[in-house]
């Protein structure tokens, strides 16, 4: 009985004292996962031209991860708000990222469709990738996208901080994040 109670009041303080524990001694890495405070899921899949992007190339980066495609209607209605956040705040100067990118991820089918609406809606920044599977996509399938526009916004570490961000509240987040 006696080991009993030496066992039961040693696990009670080791429990305590972890309680005490900074928290990068209990787990450097957060978990990888879709919820704020996680690590984003690795992306990696082909430009426009056939090169593979892999998200995490972006790390040191503000990243924004923007699922769309060319027909989807409220898609093209939120391009104009991405487009005017992408050129208001690329040349920033961020408080914990060395720059701000988007990692746009296309749910095409059609290449030229998909490359025809990256020019028309003026999405000028560099990364942009589809696997051209449609809805049966592996970046959505792995984000678990099942409507669209959809976003992730992460932090310089790939840290999920931001989702959903449409409208006014992208720009209003991005502009909480900059020097």
């Amino acid at each position: 009985m006696k080991r009993i109670q030496i066992l039961i009041a040693l696990s009670a303080i080791a429990f305590v004292l972890y309680g005490f524990m900074p928290a990068s001694d209990k787990n450097s890495n957060p978990p990888v996962g879709l919820e704020i405070g996680q690590e984003a899921p690795e992306l990696i899949f082909n430009d426009p031209d056939g090169k593979p992007i892999k998200l995490s190339s972006l790390r040191g980066n503000l990243v924004l991860v923007d699922f769309w495609a060319s027909w989807c209607g409220p898609c093209r209605m939120e391009n104009p708000n991405v487009v005017s956040t992408y050129n208001k705040f690329q040349d920033k100067k961020f408080k914990n990222a060395k720059g701000f990118a988007i990692y746009n991820v296309s749910l095409d089918k059609n290449k030229d469709a998909w490359v025809n609406a990256i020019q028309k809606d003026k999405l000028t920044w560099k990364y942009h990738v589809s696997d051209l599977m449609g809805w049966q996509s592996q970046a959505a399938a792995i984000y678990r996208v099942n409507s669209i526009p959809a976003n992730f916004l992460l932090d310089a570490n790939g840290i999920i901080i931001a989702k959903g961000l449409r409208g006014p509240n992208l720009e209003q987040e991005i502009a909480r994040h900059v020097k």
